[in-house]
């Protein structure tokens, strides 16, 4: 097996509506705490479901200048602001990297408050004009084009685009960046914003939207609930982190990504299967060596029950604990990913497993132990962070304990 170099994980950034950074949003997921509730957007009264995990009080003003604000839909603020603050955290000069440093980041529905904003200037206020800078802010690729500018960076910037498994497959793109040489340092993760009435609205025709709660592998579940929010990771080799003496957080150890080639929106096990087996391949770790699975973990029927069947197949009979963290901070569709790889930091940092909240009914087809309701204390060497999407696209990382 070619010997590539271990990727590191230096820094770790996000906005969300469990927390303006990082240690609220650990601290709100030690707690067990949901931030599911009613949405505060425009026409929420003729939403079906109107309830979300919504990021409230956020302040783009006090992270941004007017300038660039004028720029940026509001899931491109929250992907600037969770890349600072990795930054900071990383402790490198981003803006000496040049060419060196690159930018890989998840996104679904691309700037979506800005074509809901637009949509009614023209179809329903009837203007014949629209902001000028509609086109820039409403791109998928507008985060990651603002991240490279912020910092200077020349090497690839590139936006993902996979549904639910954008940021994982984001991840794993930004570790093999590094791994072929391609780049030295690499901006990775997600951000997504859809919380407003056309973007809930285009979920509820799914018919699997819940109107009050997500519970994840619970058997009274009642559906998803879409969250919002952003979150970015300072990707480094391994030996170039150590060497500058910086905090390694985790070791990103192994990444798949694959293709059901079955069905639009219904997920499929076998895809699961391989899509897990496959970045415990590339990581080099046997199922025993793995303390902890963030599950992909919707709360709608098809999805955890399928995810369970592959968990068991994977792991056998008595799997490590399995969680989601969805019953927290939402679905957060291309952020997803990327949102719930900080429970899997807190695992390996902080020997302490983010709970599977909301959960009340045993659901005898999925997994017995979802760490319900209360965080758990354990001791984490290894995970596996699930994203298994529409399209039948999966991606799954592999992290293992900083060295």
């Amino acid at each position: 097996m070619t010997a590539w170099p271990r990727v590191a994980i230096t820094g770790a950034g996000t906005v969300n509506a469990l927390g303006a950074d990082v240690p609220a949003t650990l601290w709100a997921m030690r707690e067990g705490r949901s931030a599911i509730g009613p949405l505060e957007i425009r026409d929420a009264e003729r939403l079906a479901a109107p309830v979300g995990a919504q990021v409230r009080g956020f302040d783009p003003a006090a992270h941004l200048d007017r300038s660039t604000l004028s720029l940026l839909d509001r899931y491109a603020q929250f992907a600037l602001v969770a890349a600072a603050e990795a930054v900071a955290q990383s402790g490198l000069d981003a803006s000496a990297l040049g060419e060196r440093g690159a930018v890989v980041l998840g996104n679904s529905g691309g700037g979506l408050t800005t074509s809901d904003d637009a949509y009614r200037a023209v179809y329903e206020a009837r203007r014949d004009r629209v902001h000028p800078f509609t086109v820039p802010r409403l791109m998928n690729s507008a985060a990651a084009a603002h991240l490279s500018m912020r910092w200077g960076l020349l090497g690839p910037s590139l936006t993902v685009a996979t549904a639910c498994a954008s940021s994982n497959h984001a991840l794993a793109q930004g570790m093999w960046l590094i791994r072929t040489g391609q780049a030295d340092v690499v901006l990775a993760g997600g951000a997504e914003a859809m919380l407003c009435f056309g973007g809930v609205k285009a979920w509820e025709g799914l018919r699997v939207m819940s109107a009050d709660t997500c519970r994840p592998f619970s058997a009274n579940r009642s559906g998803m609930v879409q969250g919002e929010g952003a979150a970015v990771f300072v990707l480094e080799r391994m030996d170039a982190a150590r060497a500058r003496g910086a905090e390694v957080l985790a070791e990103l150890a192994g990444a798949s990504m694959n293709s059901d080639a079955h069905d639009i929106v219904q997920p499929s096990q076998a895809g699961a299967e391989r899509a897990m087996r496959a970045a415990l391949r590339d990581a080099e770790l046997a199922p025993e060596g793995v303390g902890y699975v963030n599950a992909h973990g919707t709360g709608t029927a098809a999805n955890d029950r399928t995810e369970s069947a592959a968990i068991r197949a994977v792991f056998g009979a008595a799997p490590p604990p399995v969680s989601s963290t969805k019953a927290m901070h939402g679905h957060c569709i291309g952020a997803t990913g990327a949102i719930e790889l900080l429970a899997c930091l807190m695992a390996l940092r902080e020997g302490v497993i983010a709970p599977t909240a909301n959960w009340q009914v045993a659901d005898p087809d999925c997994l017995a132990d979802v760490v319900p309701n209360e965080a758990r204390e354990a001791d984490v060497a290894a995970c596996l962070s699930n994203a298994f999407a529409f399209g039948g696209a999966n991606s799954v990382l592999a992290l293992r304990r900083a060295p």
